[in-house]
């Protein structure tokens, strides 16, 4: 199982690369079927589009909502069975979002010891007076997640 995780967070690190051309802050995303089928992509993109809701996590929940709806499958905004990746651990906002889909599985690299909200600050998806709680597996390329922002952090303190 671990190999597909470590697959998963490569896609992941290449959205997260790929959120540097924007000057975004390098967080990158991605939904996973049941079936190990990747249905959607996300990066920050708040600077990009001027959103500050333009999270990674979130331009994934939103993309593989649409893409379910596109093949037929409308389970409205449910994202039920699947698995989110992302490359740091999710904020409040994201750890939010992903209760409220029903994403029942959740996997990062890098822990967020300043806003972290899935086990470092806060845990919100294991919140036991929620309706909903979120198998979470963490680690995953850590190293390399947390150097990727750490770089780009170096640079703009330069």
């Amino acid at each position: 199982m671990v190999h597909e995780y470590d697959a998963w967070m490569d896609l992941a690190l290449a959205e997260a690369r790929a959120a540097l051309a924007t000057d975004d802050v390098p967080i990158g995303a991605v939904i996973v079927s049941p079936s190990g089928e990747v249905l959607a992509t996300g990066r920050n993109e708040r600077e990009a589009i001027k959103d500050p809701t333009a999270h990674a996590e979130v331009v994934a929940i939103r993309n593989a909502v649409r893409a379910l709806e596109a093949r037929g499958k409308d389970d409205g905004w449910r994202l039920s069975d699947c698995t989110l990746v992302v490359t740091l651990e999710p904020c409040a906002m994201c750890a939010g979002a992903i209760v409220l889909s029903r994403i029942p599985k959740l996997v990062f690299g890098a822990w967020d010891e300043k806003a972290g909200a899935c086990g470092s600050v806060f845990d919100i998806v294991r919140e036991p007076r929620l309706n909903h709680w979120v198998e979470v597996y963490s680690r995953v390329k850590e190293q390399e997640c947390a150097e990727l922002l750490r770089t780009f952090f170096r640079s703009k303190r330069t």
